[in-house]
């Protein structure tokens, strides 16, 4: 009974996942709720303590409280913890702490790490977490000098040290918390080009994915030459491409001659904007315009971007772009009445092209029902693109607000809750579900085929 009961554990390592993330959370929220997190001394208040840490851990950055007036450098402290446990994964920690201590990975942290990393076998799974840990701390360190070289000089030493450092990691873990104040996040830099390529480079390259970054990591230094890239590399980078010089130009199209967002700036500050807002909705949550003045088509699509998000085994959340272009390529080939759903000659598995299916129509049903129920709580309060804006913000794990989720009622800010964690969970968690438990089962005898009208 007891190696059945173990064997049943091994084979659902997506349900320790899931209780791992809410633990952190539970943590996170008992840290932030002490008064020594508050910068008055006081304690912030459960529902804010736990917004907060669900909001920090699945890396939405949705905020119900000022980051900055509202947490004690031991708070943002916590927050920063969280984000970057939350962003690279706490069993990409558990990995590299093992490691350092000289300890091998149990049968179980091997099943979670391949999950956590997408990693096709359990073999070397330690081997691709110390490795990824290794590059990204180098990429946040990077990031944090640059930013250092605006930050200082207007901050101060200690102070613009600080915060270069928390909006390196909050940039790379696509969280999108920043220590700004005012929930201003990045428009007093809408025209520091230093600032905004520093910070988009930092959110495509977390949101690329761990096995993008360590097969271009192994390029880099050795002896492997592009067309080495997998399949899946290939799809990523192409999807990511596209959706940053489409949003681009979308934006640029769009906001051109809207005085509250780019038609007040010159044409090199409206392209680095169009681009950053194009790359920030890839779930990663700053600003550098007003959200609320954006036109209500903008709105819309920035919905749609922020659904897709960023991509698989990264630190970035929404459906993911390689789900997404499963789905395109299977419709592709029902529409060209194809036998096969074929991409670059190569040929994808009905399996995989199946779970895409499902993760995205799950996906827009959880986007459809929360915009449905904050609407009817809402009661008209807030435009229904608002609303839309919020919950795909929320889902998607970005963390921009045309509406300001402080604005939000009680209620309203609790059901965000949920649909923070599914969004960081549960597409993840649904994929790995799908593909697994499969019925291994037969029956002997199948049901008599009866066609339906459809379309």
């Amino acid at each position: 009974m007891k190696k059945k009961n173990q064997s049943a554990a091994y084979d659902r390592p997506e349900a320790l996942m899931v209780l791992g993330f809410l633990t952190i959370i539970a943590v996170g929220t008992v840290l932030l709720a002490l008064p020594r997190s508050s910068r008055t001394g006081q304690s912030l208040g459960f529902f804010d303590s736990l917004f907060t840490s669900t909001s920090a851990v699945c890396v939405t950055g949705l905020v119900a409280v000022d980051t900055r007036t509202a947490f004690s450098p031991f708070g943002q402290g916590v927050l920063l913890f969280l984000i970057q446990v939350g962003g690279l994964g706490f069993m990409m920690f558990a990995a590299f702490f093992m490691h350092a201590l000289g300890r091998r990975l149990s049968l179980r942290g091997r099943l979670l790490m391949r999950d956590a990393v997408s990693a096709p076998t359990m073999s070397h799974v330690g081997h691709i977490a110390i490795n990824f840990m290794k590059v990204a701390l180098g990429i946040e360190f990077i990031g944090a000098v640059l930013l250092a070289i605006r930050f200082i000089p207007r901050e101060g030493f200690p102070l613009g040290l600080w915060h270069a450092v928390f909006h390196a990691i909050s940039a790379f873990c696509n969280a999108g918390f920043d220590l700004f104040g005012g929930f201003s996040s990045l428009t007093s830099y809408a025209h520091d080009p230093l600032v905004l390529l520093t910070i988009s480079a930092m959110i495509l390259l977390g949101g690329l994915g761990f096995l993008v970054i360590i097969e271009f990591n192994e390029i880099l230094f050795s002896s492997k030459k592009m067309s080495s890239l997998t399949l899946h590399s290939r799809l990523v980078l192409n999807m990511t491409l596209a959706l940053t010089v489409f949003g681009t130009l979308f934006f640029l199209l769009t906001e051109w001659n809207n005085p509250g967002t780019l038609g007040e700036m010159n044409a090199g500050s409206s392209f680095l904007n169009a681009f950053f807002q194009s790359v920030t909705l890839r779930t990663a949550g700053f600003n550098s315009v007003d959200q609320d003045a954006l036109r209500d088509g903008s709105k819309l699509f920035s919905c749609l971007m922020m659904l897709i998000g960023a991509s698989p085994a990264s630190t970035g959340g929404g459906m993911k772009t390689t789900t997404a272009a499963a789905f395109i390529l299977l419709v592709r080939s029902i529409i060209l009445d194809e036998d096969d759903v074929n991409i670059s000659k190569r040929r994808l598995s009905k399996e995989l092209t199946g779970r895409a299916l499902a993760i995205a129509s799950i996906f827009v049903t959880m986007f459809l029902v929360g915009s449905v129920l904050i609407a009817l709580i809402e009661n008209g309060r807030f435009p229904l693109s608002d609303i839309l804006f919020e919950i795909a913000s929320a889902l998607g794990t970005v963390g921009v607000s045309s509406i300001g989720t402080p604005n939000l009622s009680l209620l309203s800010r609790s059901l965000l809750i949920p649909m923070m964690f599914l969004g960081r969970v549960g597409p993840l968690t649904l994929a790995v579900t799908l593909s697994r438990h499969r019925n291994t089962v037969h029956s002997a005898s199948s049901y008599p085929e009866e066609k339906i009208l459809i379309g």
